[in-house]
């Protein structure tokens, strides 16, 4: 298997069934951990020097977010169905969820500064869906915490891409500290399909092809985006939603699209 491609191990005491470190990771900023939790159960967490976004994935918990009672969070049942609750919870903090039902909870994390930030919920009416492509280029893009909100390093987003699509596409790259034209922001996508059986398909490659990495992804696999292009596509008969975790050195999203692909965008 590709160094970038992880698949999701038997849960850990803190019932991690994927987690990814930046030391794991080979880089310097962003973090992923997929919490799988049964009724009842719970977990607690202390953020130390990261901020968090806890996305609810699927089902609904009960919150604690620095000592401040959040209230039950989540409803929908499937990524597919609507759009998802999440928190964020600064770095210097500690978190803590208890499910009522099945909870898929992905934890996002990037460096951040104790007390720069209130805990709060960001409730799925906080951001619109936005249709971006055309043709079979066409995703269903939600943020969960852009460039506007507050936060020190985090972007997070979901996409939904239809079945036979590509998505992230065409191949983009943003891996150059050159603002305005491109920002680095290490990447993670954490992938699920419907039909659960379905796969895609994901490439991770630069200009001189010194990375140059595709992978076949399946339902509850995580791929990393160190540097280079990345696009990603669903077969026929398979809808694909991948959860986006961004940071870097500078908190906006700015890219550079393969020059060889770019005449696509013209009308």
């Amino acid at each position: 298997m590709s160094h970038l491609h992880m698949r999701q191990s038997a849960p850990d005491a803190l019932k991690r069934t994927l987690h990814i470190t930046p030391e794991s990771a080979g880089w310097e900023y962003v973090g992923f951990d997929l919490h799988k939790f049964a009724p009842g159960e719970a977990v607690t967490v202390d953020t130390g020097d990261r901020e968090v976004c806890l996305v609810f994935l699927t089902g609904r918990g009960k919150v604690r977010a620095a000592g401040e009672d959040l209230g039950t969070v989540g409803e929908r049942m499937s990524v597919f169905d609507g759009k998802p609750w999440s928190v964020y919870v600064p770095a210097g903090a500690e978190w803590s969820v208890t499910a009522e039902t099945d909870v898929e909870l992905a934890a996002c994390s990037a460096p951040g500064t104790a007390g720069s930030h209130p805990p709060r919920v960001i409730a799925p009416d906080s951001h619109e869906v936005m249709v971006r492509g055309k043709g079979n280029n066409v995703r269903h893009v939600t943020d969960i915490i852009n460039e506007t909100d507050p936060a020190d390093g985090l972007l997070v987003v979901e996409v939904i891409t239809p079945a036979g699509n590509a998505s992230s596409y065409p191949p983009h790259k943003h891996d150059r500290d050159a603002f305005p034209e491109e920002t680095r922001l290490e990447e993670v996508y954490y992938h699920r399909l419907n039909p659960p059986q379905g796969f895609g398909f994901q490439r991770v490659y630069t200009d001189d092809r010194s990375l140059d990495e595709a992978m076949t992804i399946e339902d509850g696999d995580a791929t990393l985006v160190p540097r280079g292009y990345h696009p990603c596509a669903t077969v026929h008969g398979y809808d694909l939603y991948y959860l986006n975790v961004m940071a870097g050195p500078r908190r906006q999203w700015r890219f550079f699209n393969d020059p060889a692909h770019e005449w696509m965008l013209k009308d």
